[in-house]
């Protein structure tokens, strides 16, 4: 069926004014038949975009299971990706800031999507502030029930810092994977920012002891409770990448490269506790190490406990590739953690997820060009953005669908030259 919100017609092309979808045959017969004839790989069948970064209006039928967005530097490609990664994962690897993805001098933008289940999704940002999640023509309570089975793994030239980045970049990435694996995350991370910056402000300012003292008491019971939940959904997610990254990581570069992925909590639980022990056995300890360490943390004026000192250390053969790997086993390493998150989530979901590929096979050599190629295979519905067509080869490039963008417009289709 057509997805309708009153804010955009259900195609650009033929205006239905925003009517109900019963008063849109037209829309409605397109809608079914793709539907119906595209192949089960296919996920993502229809996306639709509206001032969107640099994209004015664009809407793309998805036709095969790869999907090759070619175009010059500053065109439209990774905007393309980055409306698909919004849609489906409700956030962006580029931005914080919804009001910076929306086209300049307009104070709306919207995502649309139809799924392989026939499913409308609908995501409407207001530059005013707020976002807006409409599935089925239905506005949802809860952005998160937006995506449903849909999920996407991204991977991108930026991921290529995942080993030599700070801390930050592999707490965010950890973070991302567990959002795949419970929406519901995206909840506990807010709270806990949100705190996080209320009990730091807390701390720098000059109250009386008293008051002080029991507003912290009252910080430290929330900080705790959230922060162990961040602890040990981080340290489970970690646990089931680690033996599939493993497995890749063999593949990829032999026996002699074994890789760890190590979980260095912000907090001393972990080194006191099970991993596995009961949540509050981790609560009360993190609330006891928050007391501990208040008189340094109002000295310094900041939390110096808590998920967000998180580190993941990347180890090869027992040593942080980080100091130690070359720049060629580094992103032999970030290759096989991505692979590793795009099998993971579909054990996970069910579902293959999208993977979205956004500039990054310019940055690989040949060789682990054609291992990531392959590795999709026919199993994903896989959107790529490159400059050109040269690294895609044989059936790899006559089974996609090719279309190019130029100033964000879809300047050509179904290209296979």
């Amino acid at each position: 069926m057509p997805i309708h919100s009153g804010l955009l017609p259900c195609c650009f092309s033929r205006p239905c004014q925003g009517q109900e979808p019963a008063g849109c045959p037209v829309g409605r017969r397109r809608w079914d038949y793709l539907s119906r004839s595209r192949p089960r790989t296919i996920r993502l069948r229809r996306l639709e975009i509206l001032h969107f970064r640099n994209i004015a209006a664009l809407e793309l039928d998805l036709v095969a299971p790869r999907l090759l967005v070619v175009g010059g530097n500053g065109e439209g490609k990774s905007n393309l990706l980055e409306a698909v990664e919004l849609l489906t994962s409700l956030r962006s690897h580029r931005c914080s800031q919804d009001r910076d993805l929306i086209s300049h001098g307009h104070p709306h933008s919207c995502l649309r999507g139809l799924d392989a289940e026939g499913d409308s999704l609908e995501l409407q940002l207001h530059r005013a502030g707020g976002r807006q999640a409409i599935r089925n023509g239905r506005r949802l309570d809860r952005q998160l029930d937006l995506p449903g089975s849909l999920r996407c793994v991204g991977f991108s030239a930026l991921d290529l810092e995942l080993v030599r980045g700070e801390p930050a970049l592999r707490r965010q990435w950890l973070d991302r994977v567990v959002l795949q694996l419970e929406p519901i995350y995206a909840n506990l991370l807010r709270h806990y920012g949100r705190l996080l910056r209320q009990r730091s402000q807390l701390l720098r300012r000059g109250l009386a002891a008293d008051s002080r003292e029991a507003l912290l008491d009252a910080f430290d019971q929330q900080m705790a409770l959230l922060g162990t939940r961040l602890h040990r959904r981080r340290w489970r997610a970690l646990r089931r990448l680690e033996p599939l990254a493993s497995l890749w990581q063999h593949r990829i570069a032999g026996a002699g490269e074994s890789l760890t992925l190590v979980y260095r909590s912000g907090s001393d639980v972990d080194a006191v506790l099970e991993a596995d022990a009961a949540e509050e056995a981790w609560r009360q300890r993190l609330e006891e190490q928050l007391r501990r360490q208040r008189r340094e943390e109002l000295r310094l004026g900041q939390c110096m406990v808590g998920p967000h000192r998180d580190e993941v250390e990347l180890q090869l053969a027992g040593r942080p590739a980080r100091r130690y790997g070359s720049a060629g086993q580094q992103r032999t390493l970030v290759l096989a953690l991505k692979l590793a998150e795009l099998e993971l989530v579909g054990q996970v979901v069910g579902q293959p997820p999208l993977l979205l590929l956004d500039d990054v096979l310019a940055e690989l050599d040949p060789t682990r060009q054609q291992l990531l190629l392959e590795a999709v295979g026919e199993g994903h519905q896989c959107l790529v953005s490159a400059t050109h067509l040269e690294a895609f080869q044989g059936g790899w490039r006559r089974a996609s669908q090719v279309v190019g963008m130029r100033a964000g417009r879809l300047c050509r289709q179904d290209l296979q030259g």
